[in-house]
């Protein structure tokens, strides 16, 4: 008897213990949530001034870490392991709301893709141009070599996916860092001169309408909701009745992470300017790397700001990718088994990466106008 309840004990250690497979996650999540507008985030957020963003950096933990821990617990609470949401909407809401669901679910989701899709062509397209001086190649081979590039990691399975994404992390996370810390020398007071409460002035706006306009992109910029049902689904199968406890750790952290990096970032940036340097990056509508390497005169600067684009769209396209697959396979599963029919979940994903592989290639063709990383 006391064998079994040592036994017990010492495997509910091992499974509450932190695992190598619990850091690949978190660094997953915040792979997925913190993407190419993170270089846009300090002007959108501090062009209203300190008392915003002051606001914003205190709100980001808990509006983001409570959302994502709630649809994570949604996921965990279907009855079968491997169910993900798309299975768990239609086990809580019946069939017919099981398929809307699914559909808004995937159309949510999907768009976001093909934007990183355009938005990795023309990151490489202008770096070729502007900092490398090359001629790039015709921009449907291009995208062509990057997409599948991207997907090739793709047909590796989930956890090379969610493995790629978390070694990305790294160098993200020690530019952005460097840029920072890069920073404090040329850091000035005109910020906190906008320490009222009573206006944004910068945009002329009140404090309640800047807050109203800035939190909407404060949220999507730490949004990681299309990575979610899989993270609980993996997690699920992997410590059992214990998930739900494992995950609300991992996503503490995960969230933890991003407030200060993506934060302190922000505000290093916000702290160098003057709020009418913010407002003419905003009216230029260009990143704040661009923006800085012109107002310091720092080329290194307009270097870094290409490439910390491209790998942070890459490993936000993988996070995505995630959700816009199972949206699809879930549509397409759903609707075969309507029909008293089913298909092997290794030939459905091949044909759902052949449908997203002809839907990114096909956004990415054309020319659109777009502002180049110089």
């Amino acid at each position: 008897m006391e064998t079994t309840q040592t036994s017990t004990i010492a495997s509910k250690d091992s499974r509450s213990a932190w695992r190598k497979t619990d850091t690949m996650w978190m660094l997953g999540l915040y792979g997925t949530a913190i993407g190419a507008g993170v270089l846009f985030l300090p002007i959108n957020a501090g062009v209203g001034g300190m008392i915003p963003l002051i606001i914003m950096a205190i709100l980001a933990f808990p509006m983001t870490f409570f959302a994502h821990r709630g649809l994570t617990r949604f996921v965990l609470s279907g009855k079968n392991p491997g169910e993900d949401i798309t299975e768990v909407v239609e086990e809580h809401f019946g069939i017919g709301a099981g398929k809307l669901i699914t559909l808004l679910y995937f159309f949510a989701i999907y768009p976001i893709l093909l934007v990183y899709s355009v938005a990795i062509t023309n990151t490489v397209e202008s770096f070729m141009s502007h900092q490398l001086g090359m001629t790039p190649p015709p921009r449907a081979i291009l995208s062509l070599i990057l997409i599948v590039g991207m997907m090739t990691i793709v047909r590796f399975g989930e956890q090379m996916i969610v493995k790629a994404m978390s070694i990305l992390v790294f160098p993200f996370v020690g530019v952005l860092m460097l840029l920072a810390l890069y920073l404090i020398p040329q850091w000035n007071g005109a910020a906190l001169e906008t320490l009222s409460l009573d206006t944004a002035s910068a945009t002329g706006n009140g404090l309640w309408m800047t807050l109203w306009l800035a939190i909407p992109v404060m949220v999507f910029s730490f949004n990681h909701s299309p990575i979610i049902s899989s993270f609980a689904v993996a997690k699920r199968e992997e410590y059992g009745d214990m998930a739900e406890q494992k995950c609300s750790k991992i996503l503490a952290f995960a969230h933890i992470m991003m407030v200060l990096t993506v934060m302190f970032f922000v505000f290093s940036c916000v702290l160098s300017l003057t709020p009418a340097d913010l407002a003419a990056a905003k009216e230029q509508n260009i990143s704040i790397l661009s923006y800085l390497a012109n107002h310091f005169n720092a080329p290194v600067i307009a270097w870094m700001a290409p490439i910390i684009a491209i790998i942070a769209i890459t490993k936000s396209f993988l996070g995505h990718y995630l959700g816009a697959r199972e949206g699809f396979n879930g549509m397409v599963i759903k609707s075969l088994r309507g029909k008293g029919k089913s298909i092997e979940i290794n030939k459905l994903n091949r044909i759902t990466a052949l449908f997203m592989l002809g839907n990114d290639l096909d956004c990415c063709h054309p020319e659109p106008e777009h502002p180049g990383y110089d």
